[in-house]
């Protein structure tokens, strides 16, 4: 069951998650933010992972998806550190 927003809180973007700052080998989930049109498969909400590298905003995300070892280019607004 997803958590509902506050309706204050719909369509709005925080400006510390968007420009939140993350460091390579930080443990992170991937949580989608629904304010936000993106387009990173779904199937990888709920999974956790490493940040390994950086490209322009963009973070590189290293996953097991399935069996192996994946990397995926995510914006720092759909992901939370753990």
């Amino acid at each position: 069951m997803s958590k509902k927003r506050n309706i204050r809180e719909r369509g709005k973007i925080k400006l510390s998650s968007y420009f939140r700052k993350y460091k390579d080998g930080d443990k992170v989930a991937i949580v989608k933010n629904p304010a936000v049109k993106s387009n990173f498969p779904l199937r990888l909400v709920g999974h956790t992972g490493v940040i390994i590298g950086s490209r322009g905003r963009f973070k590189e995300v290293k996953i097991k998806d399935g069996k192996k070892m994946k990397t995926f280019i995510i914006h720092p607004i759909h992901l939370n550190k753990i």
